[in-house]
């Protein structure tokens, strides 16, 4: 029982990330690069939140609704040696998403999808019997939209003619009418009024084309294998895509604006470990911290028309821990259990993702006959509750997580 426990744990159960802390769905499984022989890895993966919030009384309360969409994520690996140090890993799999409707309520017409392949070429070197270097270079195609409702637009447009118009008076009274603060400040609120009292549609929508962009990763590890020991780490680099991106919203005038819009995918970096503790018991876990601070959607045209601001974005990093047994039963079947956790980070949520926090189980077993290896697994999560800029609370959200893969060794 070396490593197959553990590798059934990230094939199984590592697509959860879209509702949790950033957009991240599913990992590669660098563990394979440790398995023996020639591997061909095949990875399933459905989830299903359930996200929905209370609005406050001003935006008129009622539910939102569920607004984060199931999703489906699946993976190919394969993993073969070069020669008795040198192994070669490849990995495809979907790596980011989001999806986010509102369909209730004062929100109605938020959306956002945001879509992913990512692909990642690895060799391992074995520089001792214990110790192990690995890297390479992935690849990672992006797009995104995200449309804007014209009652969020002009109720936003609203607060900003009413902020305007008292920096104009706090200007007056500081510096006098005539002063240039002043007249630029009730210009600003003159056009913020007019534009929320258009009859015209406010409407939003960003279009973002594919782009692809290169990015590296960087591990090692130390092994004890008469003990099934492993610690390793995992480094990859922050990249960033530049969109090709249109823009539209006819009552500020931008149609069909065309700009590039610069979005970072944050580095990360986890460290992996497992041991043996008893006859056929094994521990593992993982703590991987990724820098989703850096990470947040801002297009020229909105930010132009609103003075600054961004479309969605995340404050804070994410560090995610799990810790996890696993017991072999027999030759053919062994099971294990894993518990996650992110911490609660408070401050104001984003609406396209309005968690904070999460606390799962997760349970599954694996059955091996022959070359074939199965593995399956489930995973329960009690999201953390979230506050967005209106006030409007998002409590009690849970989601569900399904998984299975196949190996084949030869």
């Amino acid at each position: 029982m070396r490593t197959y426990v553990l590798g059934a744990s990230v094939a199984a159960l590592c697509a959860t990330g879209a509702v949790a802390g950033g957009i991240e769905r599913s990992s590669n499984n660098y563990g394979l690069l440790f398995d023996d022989g020639n591997q061909v890895e095949l990875t399933f993966s459905h989830v299903a939140p359930n996200v929905s919030g209370d609005y406050v009384a001003a935006a008129g309360g009622g539910s939102t609704g569920d607004m984060a969409g199931d999703y489906t994520s699946t993976g190919v690996a394969y993993k073969t040696d070069i020669n008795d140090r040198l192994s070669f890993g490849l990995f495809f799999n979907e790596g980011y998403g989001a999806s986010s409707t509102y369909r209730e309520g004062f929100y109605t017409g938020l959306n956002a999808e945001w879509d992913s392949n990512q692909t990642a070429v690895i060799l391992k070197y074995q520089a001792t019997d214990r110790v192990s270097v690995y890297g390479g270079v992935r690849y990672i195609e992006s797009r995104a939209d995200i449309a804007i409702p014209d009652q969020m637009i002009r109720a936003q447009t609203a607060r900003g003619a009413a902020e305007a118009s008292a920096a104009a008076a706090a200007a007056a009274a500081a510096y006098g009418a005539s002063d240039p603060r002043t007249i630029g400040a009730q210009n600003l609120a003159a056009r913020l009024s007019a534009v929320a009292s258009s009859p015209t549609s406010l409407e939003f929508s960003a279009n973002a084309e594919t782009d692809g962009v290169f990015g590296y990763v960087l591990g090692a590890a130390y092994e004890i294998p008469d003990i099934a020991l492993r610690v390793g780490l995992t480094w990859q680099n922050a990249v960033t895509h530049e969109f090709d991106t249109t823009e539209t919203s006819l009552g500020y005038g931008v149609v069909g604006v065309e700009s590039t819009t610069e979005i970072e995918l944050p580095q990360s970096l986890a460290l992996d470990f497992q041991t043996g503790v008893a006859k056929d018991t094994l521990v593992f876990g993982q703590i991987k911290w990724t820098e989703w601070s850096k990470w947040e959607v801002r297009t020229q045209e909105y930010d132009r028309v609103t003075g600054g601001d961004a479309i969605t974005g995340i404050d804070d990093d994410v560090i995610t821990w799990q810790l996890g047994v696993g017991r072999r039963f027999s030759d053919a079947f062994s099971g294990f259990a894993r518990v996650t956790y992110e911490k609660s980070n408070g401050g104001i949520a984003s609406r396209l993702a309005p968690t904070d926090g999460r606390i799962s189980l997760g349970l599954g077993g694996t059955y091996t006959d022959g070359i074939m290896t199965i593995r399956g697994g489930v995973e329960f999560a009690k999201l953390g509750d979230a506050e967005d800029a209106s006030g409007t609370k998002f409590e009690d959200n849970t989601f569900m997580g399904l998984g299975a893969a196949m190996t084949f060794a030869f």
